[in-house]
């Protein structure tokens, strides 16, 4: 399927617990969880350290509480690492973007400090997420969470008439969100005309943050997000929600903190970058073809990641290709340094120096990054700790990257059986995203029926695999289906690009199995 983010919920009142497809998917949730090692529980020590921490809290003396700071969220979220405010500065802006102050509650070296490291990232399952850290620090004490006083990194950013930042500051402050908002309400608000005017500016800098983007040559992947709730027959429906245009512009906000951070560490000559080679030529040539075949030709003279802009999600053939442009962004790592400012220190999707450092409370590494820009910014000494931990992160935030794509890719497989299971037999009609191949036999299902084990993969790598392959010998090919909006393995002879019918002959929750054949 290759979306970026999939939910499930599973108790839903519209179809009870008991139903045995419903008790089928909690059990499938359970075992991946089982298989991947997901330990939702922390070890006493690192709780204890962490109650500790938060018992002793002493909040920084700044005080930026008279800032209205707002966050602005998928509905329901409680981990809130980012605040923002924007307001006019003469003909440009002044952005004020607060980050959660987790490094607050972390003693380095400590046993929380330990069991994070280990964890590496928060892990978000279909039915639940497994933290980075203890709830009462993700989803409490640590959040940004309206009407309560908080630590925060707060970035304060001065931009000219265009957007470009003319000017950057960091320190650690005390605030207070005034609002927890969703983005489709903030939307509602902003083309309404209604929103305050710090969310009317977001629309305006966020524009000219796109356009800066644009002229760049940055490039990104808009997937839209999807939820999977159960039906009243006891099988399953996919709810889709188109991305909103707050959520790009909020997240150029993000872009921005990222962007600035790493030029703070590649002044002070210390750091860990995000980076990202741009894509070969063999691998653009392919995607070339595969818009040709997809029916929305890229003409090459325009760069990638402006053609990606153009494409309609909610069209099959263009979200196909948006599945195959992942193609084109591999290859993402942390690269840490201290004394030289590494040869290789950009982040091709972006086109510029970048680093992570606006999601503390689920990603390891942007603890260590506030702290060294927050000391790098005010003509401070890095900690020792911060320098010591760097030369370890990249192998630390690899694992926990590649622990979260199997994850995903495991979740999507169960996801796209447990939507079809109870329509095997059923015909469909479907655009062929890549053509008829020999049936390999590396990935096939052990004679046992066993699954193996999940395979590496990029975290944003392509669906277009779909589910694993059987040992047929028969060739088989890759289709998009409409409705349900499903990417899936198909057996029979095909030709990428066109409309064929296809029926379904395997939704296995528990093996996390669909396969589809040619009419």
């Amino acid at each position: 399927m290759g979306y970026q983010h999939i939910t499930a919920k599973a108790g839903a009142a519209t179809a009870p617990a008991t139903r045995p497809g419903i008790v089928a998917l909690e059990s499938a949730f359970a075992a991946l969880r089982e298989e991947f090692q997901l330990a939702s529980h922390y070890p006493p020590a690192a709780l204890a350290e962490a109650e500790a921490a938060i018992a002793s809290l002493e909040l920084p003396t700044p005080d930026h509480t008279d800032v209205e700071f707002v966050t602005i969220d998928p509905p329901g979220s409680t981990d809130l690492d980012q605040a923002l405010h924007i307001e006019r500065d003469g003909t440009g802006y002044r952005v004020r973007y607060a980050i959660a102050d987790v490094p607050a509650f972390v003693r380095p070296d400590g046993e929380l400090d330990a069991e994070t490291r280990r964890r590496g990232q928060t892990i978000y399952a279909p039915d639940e997420k497994v933290p980075l850290h203890p709830d009462d620090i993700t989803d409490n004490v640590g959040s940004l969470l309206a009407d309560s006083v908080r630590g925060a990194f707060v970035w304060d950013f001065r931009l000219d008439a265009n957007g470009e930042v003319t000017d950057v500051g960091l320190q650690r402050a005390r605030v207070r969100s005034r609002a927890r908002l969703a983005y489709a309400e903030v939307q509602e608000q902003i083309d309404a005309g209604s929103a305050t005017d710090s969310l009317m500016l977001l629309r305006e800098v966020g524009l000219k943050r796109v356009e800066l983007e644009r002229r760049r040559g940055g490039a990104s992947l808009n997937l839209p997000e999807q939820e999977i709730v159960p039906t009243d027959d006891g099988g399953y429906r996919i709810k889709a929600s188109s991305a909103h245009p707050v959520e790009d512009w909020n997240a150029q906000i993000s872009l921005m903190a990222g962007m600035a951070a790493a030029r703070l560490m590649m002044d002070g000559r210390v750091g860990i970058l995000r980076t990202m080679p741009p894509p070969d030529d063999k691998s653009l040539r392919h995607f070339l073809r595969q818009t040709q075949a997809l029916g929305r030709e890229w003409d090459t003279s325009v760069p990638y990641g402006e053609y990606l802009r153009t494409l309609d999600a909610s069209d099959p053939r263009q979200l196909a290709i948006l599945h195959a442009a992942a193609a084109l962004f591999r290859g993402a790592a942390y690269t840490p340094f201290d004394g030289r400012v590494p040869e290789r220190h950009v982040q091709a999707a972006i086109a510029a120096p970048y680093a992570h450092t606006t999601a503390p409370l689920r990603r390891l590494v942007d603890r260590f990054v506030l702290v060294l820009c927050e000391a790098l910014a005010n003509a401070r000494e890095v900690p020792h700790w911060v320098r010591d931990a760097l030369p370890a992160l990249p192998g630390l935030m690899a694992a926990s990257d590649l622990r979260a794509a199997q994850v995903e890719r495991a979740s999507l497989d169960l996801v796209e059986a447990a939507l079809l299971v109870h329509r095997v037999g059923q015909e469909f009609d479907a655009v062929v995203v890549s053509g008829s191949k020999p049936s390999p036999a590396n990935g096939a299902p052990a004679a046992n029926g066993e699954r193996r084990p999940a395979q590496p993969l990029d975290r944003i790598a392509s669906s277009q695999n779909g589910t694993r392959p059987s040992a047929s010998a028969k060739p088989f090919g890759t289709v998009q289906l409409a409705d349900p909006p499903v990417t899936a393995r198909c057996e029979g002879d095909m030709e990428s690009g066109t409309t064929i019918r296809v029926r379904l002959v395997t939704a296995d929750i528990q093996k996390r199995l669909v396969l589809f054949e040619r009419v």
